[in-house]
């Protein structure tokens, strides 16, 4: 069990800000392995982390990333509405922003970087900056668009997770040989098509793993990886060191 990797997702999700520094800062303090966070690109060509495209979720003003430049971008508040007050202020960080935090703390941390823009240009930015920080070796990436993931791994013999075919846009009769690692969702575990990508033979990344419970189902699963939004339970279970404050 000690050989599964624990990934926060989005940082430490559940208790701070998604895809923000003091969510990232917290989920590395905490004692995790690896985060996972979501790249888009702003009108300007920035490479930003944020999940959704309409911001209205975590900022509660409705606006499209991809149509902001980086300024107007860095006037979004997402931290207040969801998290409350005391995390007022919060700002969607760039992509070299999360790098310069990884490097300063642990620059062989690991890096679950998920394309949200199925653009190679995007994947070209944010590869060269990953080399850039000497980071690209410690990177999975994921996209849900397997023309992507074949670029990826074509190009730059990036380590891929994709995940199950009926997920992915752009899904071809060979895209699995393109993937070195299959990412499933939690809700797989107790469902009669689990066999079908278990079957596949690759190592598997389960997500997400907020209870003790669920965690151990996907430990008996034979995950390689495992992500949650609460990584404690997680790591409660694995017997890791958990670094509350």
């Amino acid at each position: 069990m000690n050989s599964i990797i624990v990934e926060g997702h989005r940082g430490w999700r559940s208790d701070y800000p998604e895809n923000s520094l003091v969510s990232f800062e917290a989920a590395m303090d905490l004692g995790v392995d690896a985060f996972e966070f979501d790249i888009r690109m702003s009108k300007d060509g920035v490479p930003v982390i944020m999940h959704d495209s309409d911001t209205w979720r975590v900022s509660g003003e409705h606006a499209v990333i991809e149509e902001m430049t980086l300024a107007e971008i860095k006037k979004l508040d997402i931290g207040s509405k969801i998290y409350g007050e005391k995390f007022a202020g919060t700002r969607v960080p760039t992509l070299k922003e999360v790098l310069t935090l990884v490097c300063s703390k642990n620059p062989h941390f690991k890096l679950g970087v998920e394309f949200k823009a199925y653009d190679e240009h995007c994947v070209d930015i944010s590869v060269d900056m990953l080399k850039a920080f000497g980071l690209f070796e410690n990177c999975w990436f994921y996209c849900f668009n397997a023309r992507i993931i074949k670029y990826i791994k074509t190009k730059y013999n990036g380590r891929t997770m994709g995940y199950p075919d009926f997920q992915m846009k752009e899904f071809e009769a060979d895209s699995y040989k393109y993937y070195d690692e299959l990412g499933l969702s939690t809700a797989f575990l107790n469902s009669e098509i689990l066999s079908v990508y278990l079957d596949k033979g690759l190592p598997i990344h389960f997500y997400c793993a907020d209870d003790e419970e669920t965690v151990r189902l996907a430990i008996s699963k034979n995950a390689s990886l495992i992500t949650a939004n609460n990584p404690v339970p997680l790591m409660k279970v694995l017997g890791r060191k958990i670094n509350l404050k």
